[in-house]
């Protein structure tokens, strides 16, 4: 699987309650999307970002990190040859992504994700 980027997904039980802390201190001050169940935000000055994940809408778990690829049907293959749990399986979201939930040995949910062009 190739890895174009990495986002860590921070678990909130109300996203305009902590958005205020991460857009202010942090200085995430672009809100890229806002899907009200998750919601992405950026440095414009470094590019850094996260998301804020309030419980997925589709998914029965919450994933820690996301990792966007560019053949996210390839990466879901592979991790089923690898023997790896499938938390939530392959499936074309009507927000816009196609993505899986692998669980790692470690045991972290990873969501991989492919966004339409």
């Amino acid at each position: 699987m190739r890895a174009l980027r990495i986002t860590t997904n921070v678990g909130v039980t109300d996203i305009e309650e902590a958005k205020g802390f991460y857009t202010g201190f942090l200085g995430l001050g672009t809100e890229e999307f806002h899907l009200g169940w998750v919601a992405r935000f950026t440095s414009p000055e470094s590019g850094a970002s996260l998301q804020l994940v309030s419980g997925d809408a589709t998914a029965a778990a919450d994933s820690a990190i996301s990792v966007h690829t560019d053949d996210v049907d390839a990466a879901f293959a592979e991790a089923r040859s690898l023997g790896y749990e499938i938390v939530h399986p392959l499936t074309t979201e009507e927000w816009g992504v196609r993505r899986f939930f692998v669980r790692a040995p470690d045991g972290t949910v990873v969501n991989v994700v492919q966004h339409r062009d």
